[in-house]
């Protein structure tokens, strides 16, 4: 079967990362047919838009899309490219797992996943100045918005990924005993949500400050994770230090009709050619688009190849302590899935 996908190599190191990225993809024997096209400062340079329609109706019409790191000019007023693409598409789940593949890292063992509302709380966007005494901008107010239906959607989402992917526990990470209403809310669907899935999957709260210092001191007590944006936002960061940071994490952004796939890193324009970016993220980001198109198989044999590239062969990128090129690891990793 041939899967047909959007491919968005994106600005700076993108373009290198998802290159090699293609090399792995081809040597696991799953074909894809894709749309290339541009997006954030590639695409303003070419066409005068940051996001252009032909790449919006690409990614409409063929559901699946593989994105390299975009960047947003400052200055220009637009908020975001990235959010844009969640608000467009309506991805309103947001997944970063993050899984221990350096041996000599601080913290072992850990195997995280988190899942991030995506499109509420206070990244909505929801906000004013009020003048004061003249100060035209005495006063900024953002507004946390979230619904009982982007609530309960992002729960259930969590919920039915650990069932099928035979995950042990969900914790509901929050902060109720302060932001009464918008905290509130998300803990009273979380608790009847986790009704419908008991007996199948333990499930705990937890306050988002406590959550943070608990990843620090004991991370495998965590399974799958799932909070508001901006927990997610910070959280996820946070774990993908665990781990030996946002060069080894991936990103996926999940609504009903189009799932985006990315490496969560920057551009890194500073490094940008010089070919020595590490592509691991961006090929786990693959690595979960293959699971979403439901080639198991070639996800895990793909997963299997990174980790063993990293560690028995110790090909590494700079970043991770060692001196290989980009291209010599996207070479190492495709060695190990001829």
């Amino acid at each position: 079967m041939t899967h047909r996908g959007t491919l968005i190599p994106g600005d700076g190191i993108g373009p290198e990362i998802t290159s090699e990225t293609l090399k792995v993809l081809e040597a696991t024997g799953v074909h894809f047919e894709w749309d290339e096209q541009p997006a954030g400062v590639t695409a303003l340079e070419q066409t005068g838009s940051l996001i252009p329609e032909a790449t919006l109706a690409s990614i409409r019409e063929r559901g699946t899309a593989l994105k390299g790191p975009l960047m947003t000019p400052v200055g220009t007023g637009f908020r975001s490219v990235n959010v844009a693409l969640r608000k467009e598409f309506q991805l309103y789940a947001n997944m970063r797992p993050a899984y221990t593949i350096v041996p000599d890292g601080r913290f072992q063992d850990v195997d995280i996943v988190m899942v991030r509302e995506n499109l509420e709380g206070l990244y909505s966007g929801v906000e004013h100045f009020i003048p004061i005494d003249g100060d035209p901008r005495a006063v900024a107010v953002s507004e946390a918005i979230l619904t009982r239906h982007g609530a309960e959607r992002i729960i259930r989402f969590a919920f039915e990924y650990a069932v099928e992917n035979n995950r042990r526990k969900v914790t509901m990470v929050h902060k109720a005993n302060i932001l009464k209403m918008v905290g509130g809310l998300f803990l009273e669907v979380g608790r009847k949500v986790a009704e419908d899935f008991d007996g199948r999957v333990e499930c705990e709260d937890m306050i988002v400050d406590n959550a943070a210092m608990q990843l620090v001191l004991r991370p495998e007590q965590f399974d799958v994770i799932v909070t508001t944006n901006l927990f997610g936002d910070i959280l996820s960061d946070e774990i993908s230090g665990l781990v030996g940071g946002l060069g080894v994490t991936p990103g996926a952004n999940i609504g009903d009709a189009v799932g985006i796939f990315e490496a969560v890193h920057g551009s890194a324009p500073d490094i940008a050619g010089q070919g020595i970016a590490n592509p691991s993220a961006q090929m786990l980001a693959a690595a979960m688009m293959l699971d979403h198109l439901t080639e198991h198989d070639a996800a895990r044999r793909l997963r299997e190849a990174i980790r063993l590239s990293i560690v028995e062969d110790r090909v590494r990128t700079r970043d991770l302590g060692g001196t290989a090129t980009t291209a010599a690891f996207g070479d190492a990793v495709a060695a190990r899935l001829a």
